[in-house]
C-alpha cells in the first residue's frame, strides 16, 4: 500500500470517527482507545515528567543528555521542527537522523524524548531574497480572513520570526498539504521518538488584527463548510453574532475541524509507532480563547495522549501574578486535570522574564509549587521561550525533590465526599462571558473555603458520586446531560443551580420552561454566588492577601455564606476539615487510599514586587474517619516528611500544622 493510500484510508477512518464525535462529543473516539489504555496508567512515563526544552542537532545531543541528568529532567523536549520549516518540509532527512539518534540516547540514559513540530504554521528562512518560499510555491494553501487578507507574517508580528523570513498559516483543509504533513509525522514517529509535541494547531486569530476575524476563509475551508452545512461562509452568517444560528454553526465547524485534525495526527503517528504520543501544545485555557482559535482542550483530551498547556492567568509569568491570579491559574490547571480523565497535563508556563524586583529562583519555586499541588507536570524554560532555564540550580534542586515525592503528587487523586462543580462546555462555547466568571467564582469559593470539590464534565457526570452538584450558568444542556442529572436527582443528589442554568435550548434559544423543571424536588436555585464572588474577589481579595489581614474584607463574609449554603443542602458531611485563612488554596483527595490535602499559600505575594509568602501558622486539620492509633503526616514543599502530634476525640483525629511557607501536603496514615 502506498503512503497516499494509507493516508486516504486513515482519513476515511477519522471522518467516520469524528462524525461520532460531533454526534456525541462526550465519547472517547474508537481510534484513541489503544493509546488511552497506556497513557491513563498512572505508572506511564507521561505522568512522571519534569520537563525542559532543548534545541536539537546531531552535535548537541551529548550536551542535552548531560544537562538533563544534572538537573533531574525526566521528559526531554527537543526542538527540531520538520513540517514548520520549509527547508525541512522539502527535505527532512538530516533532521530525521538527529531525531532518531536523540531517541536512542535518551532511552540509553533511562529517559524519554519528544520532538517539537509545528501545526499549521510554516516559516521560510530568508524568503525575501529567495525565488521559492512556502507561499510563493503554494499560495492557495494559506489561511485568509473574510476580506481576503492572507495569513502571511514577518518579523514585526512575532519574536520567533527573523528578519526576511516568511511565516504562513495553512488551511487544514488544503488536501495536498494535509497529506504531506501526515506523511511527515509518520516519518518522525518511525524514528523511535517517544512523542510529537504539536505546537498550536489553530485557526489564525491570535496575531494583532486577527482576533475578531473568525478565520479562515480560504477556498478549501469555505468549501468544506458548505459541504457540511449547505451554507456560504461569506454571505450566510454574521461573524461574532451569537444570536445568529448560522454563526454558531461556523463556530462549531471550526472547533470540529481542529479536533479532527488532531485526531488524524494521532492516528497517523500511532499507525507506525503505537508507543509514540501526540502532545498538542495549547495556550487557550477554559475561556473564550478556546472558541476563537478553535482549540478546545476539553475536546482535545479525547483525541490526544497528553496536552501541554502554554497557560497563564493574570501576569504572563509567575513573577507577575497577583494572589487572585494564582487562584485563577489553579482553577485552570484543576479543570485540565478533570478534562484529562487519567491522562497527563503538562504545564509550559513561564516563571520569570527579567522582573527586576523578583529573584528567578523565587518565581520558579512558586510556579513549580502551584503546578504540583494541582497535579500537573512542570516544565522549566528561560524567559518566554521553550528552552534553557532562568536558574539551573533551582531547577535541579526542585526537580530532584519532586522526583523523590512523585507518587504523592502524580498518583491519581480520587474523590472522597466532594461537592461537585459542573463545567458545561457548550455553555462556555455559546455564553462565554456569562459562564466563565460564574464557574471561576465558584472555584475560588471552594478553594478558599477549603471544601472538598470535584470538577464534573459531561463525560464524567455519570460517575459522580457526590451528594451536591453546583451548576454555574450551565445554560445549555443536551438531552444526555438532562437524563444524567435526573438520575443524580433520583438517587438523592442535591443540584444547586445558579444564574440561568437550563434556560436555553442547544441552539441558544431562550426557553419558556427550564429543561430541569422535572427535577423540582431535587433542585434548588441559589442565585449567582459564583459571578458575584468573581467580581468581588477581583476587586477586594488582593489587598488583604498582601498583608494576610482579612479583618473587614467582604470576601470572608461571602465565603462564610457560601459554605453555609452548600453544607445546609448537603446530605453528607465532609470527612476532612481544614481551618485556614482564604489566602491558601486547598485540594482534598484520596491518593493511594489515603485522604490527602494539597495546600498552596499565596498570602504576601505582590506581582513584580514580592514572591515570598507570609507563613501560615494557625492551620488546623481534622480527619473524621480516623482512629486514635492513626498518624498524620506532613510534607512541606521542598522539605522532608514529618509525623505530627495529634489529638483524638469523638470528632476524629486532629492536629495543628507547622507553619506553611509556599505549600505543603498533609495526609492520614492509617494504622494497619
Amino acid at each position: 500500500m502506498t503512503a497516499r493510500q494509507i493516508t486516504c484510508l486513515l482519513l476515511v477512518c477519522v471522518l467516520l470517527t469524528m462524525t461520532h464525535i460531533r454526534c456525541s462529543s462526550e465519547s472517547v473516539p474508537e481510534n484513541t482507545k489503544s493509546a488511552t489504555i497506556a497513557v491513563t496508567d498512572p505508572d506511564h512515563w507521561s505522568h512522571r515528567t519534569r520537563i525542559a526544552g532543548h534545541g536539537l542537532s546531531m552535535a548537541n545531543i551529548p550536551g542535552i543528555i548531560k544537562k538533563v541528568q544534572e538537573t533531574h529532567v525526566f521528559g526531554i523536549e527537543t526542538d527540531n521542527d520538520i513540517p514548520g520549516r520549509y527547508d525541512s518540509w522539502l527535505d527532512p532527512a538530516e533532521k530525521l537522523e538527529a531525531i532518531r539518534e536523540m531517541a536512542a540516547q535518551a532511552h540509553a540514559a533511562g529517559n524519554y524524548a519528544f520532538v517539537y513540530i509545528a501545526g499549521m504554521e510554516c516559516i521560510t528562512a530568508e524568503a525575501d531574497s529567495s525565488e521559492h518560499s512556502f507561499y510563493k510555491d503554494h499560495p492557495d494553501w494559506v489561511q485568509a480572513d473574510r476580506n481576503g487578507n492572507l495569513a502571511i507574517f514577518s518579523e514585526k508580528d512575532a519574536f520567533w520570526i527573523s528578519k526576511g523570513d516568511e511565516d504562513v498559516w495553512i488551511s487544514p483543509f488544503a488536501p495536498e498539504w494535509r497529506e504531506q504533513w501526515m506523511a511527515h509525522v509518520r516519518a518522525i514517529a518511525a524514528t523511535g521518538i517517544d512523542g510529537l509535541w504539536l505546537d498550536i494547531p489553530y485557526w489564525m486569530t491570535h496575531f494583532d488584527g486577527w482576533w475578531d476575524t473568525w478565520a479562515s476563509f480560504d477556498k478549501y475551508t469555505v468549501a468544506e463548510f458548505k459541504n457540511r452545512t449547505g451554507l456560504d461562509a461569506f454571505t450566510d452568517l454574521e461573524l461574532g453574532n451569537y444570536d445568529d444560528p448560522n454563526f454558531l454553526k461556523w463556530l462549531d465547524f471550526r472547533l470540529d475541524a481542529i479536533t479532527e485534525f488532531v485526531a488524524e495526527a494521532q492516528m497517523n503517528i500511532q499507525s507506525v509507532n503505537p508507543n509514540c504520543l501526540l502532545i498538542p501544545e495549547i495556550y487557550p485555557g477554559i475561556g473564550e480563547d478556546a472558541v476563537v482559535v478553535g482549540a478546545d482542550v476539553y475536546r482535545l483530551y479525547a483525541v490526544s495522549d497528553a496536552i501541554a498547556h502554554e497557560y497563564s492567568e493574570g501576569g504572563y509569568t509567575a513573577a507577575g501574578r497577583e494572589p487572585i491570579d494564582w487562584f485563577a491559574y489553579m482553577t485552570g490547571m484543576l479543570s485540565f486535570r478533570a478534562f484529562a480523565e487519567g491522562k497527563a497535563s503538562w504545564m509550559l508556563s513561564y516563571s520569570w522574564d527579567e522582573e527586576e524586583n523578583i529573584s528567578a529562583s523565587d518565581a520558579m519555586e512558586n510556579m513549580f509549587m502551584s503546578q504540583i499541588m494541582s497535579g500537573t507536570n512542570p516544565y522549566d524554560a528561560r524567559g518566554h521561550v521553550m528552552s534553557g532555564s532562568n536558574d539551573y540550580e533551582t531547577r535541579a534542586r526542585v526537580y530532584n525533590w519532586i522526583s523523590e515525592h512523585e507518587n504523592t503528587f502524580f498518583s491519581p487523586r480520587l474523590p472522597i465526599n466532594p461537592v461537585g462543580v459542573y463545567f458545561s462546555p457548550k455553555s462556555r462555547d455559546y455564553f462565554t462571558n456569562d459562564f466563565v466568571p460564574a464557574y471561576k467564582g465558584l472555584m475560588y469559593l471552594l478553594l478558599q473555603s477549603h471544601m472538598e470539590f470535584e470538577i464534573v464534565t459531561p463525560r464524567t457526570l455519570a460517575d459522580f458520586k457526590g451528594t451536591t452538584l453546583l451548576m454555574p450558568e450551565s445554560r445549555i444542556l443536551n438531552q444526555d446531560e438532562i437524563n444524567l442529572l435526573k438520575g443524580l436527582s433520583s438517587r438523592g443528589c442535591k443540584i444547586l443551580t445558579t444564574g440561568e442554568t437550563g434556560l436555553y435550548s442547544t441552539q441558544r434559544q431562550k426557553l419558556e420552561t427550564n429543561v430541569l423543571a422535572d427535577l423540582s424536588q431535587g433542585i434548588k436555585h441559589i442565585g449567582s454566588p459564583g459571578l458575584e464572588y468573581y467580581n468581588l474577589a477581583h476587586k477586594e481579595f488582593n489587598a488583604s492577601a498582601y498583608t494576610d489581614n482579612w479583618v473587614g474584607n467582604a470576601c470572608t463574609q461571602a465565603l462564610k455564606i457560601f459554605q453555609e449554603t452548600v453544607t445546609k443542602d448537603a446530605s453528607a458531611q465532609p470527612l476532612v476539615s481544614l481551618k485556614a485563612g482564604p489566602g491558601i488554596a486547598t485540594q482534598i483527595a484520596q491518593v493511594d487510599g489515603k485522604p490527602h490535602v494539597f495546600i498552596a499559600n499565596y498570602t504576601g505575594i505582590i506581582a513584580e514586587k514580592n514572591a515570598n509568602q507570609i507563613p501560615q501558622k494557625d492551620v488546623e486539620i481534622l480527619f473524621m474517619d480516623a482512629g486514635p492509633e492513626d498518624n498524620i503526616l506532613f510534607l512541606p514543599y521542598l522539605g522532608e516528611i514529618i509525623m505530627l502530634e495529634s489529638e483524638y476525640n469523638q470528632f476524629g483525629l486532629s492536629s495543628k500544622l507547622p507553619p506553611i511557607t509556599r505549600g505543603a501536603v498533609v495526609w492520614l496514615e492509617k494504622k494497619i
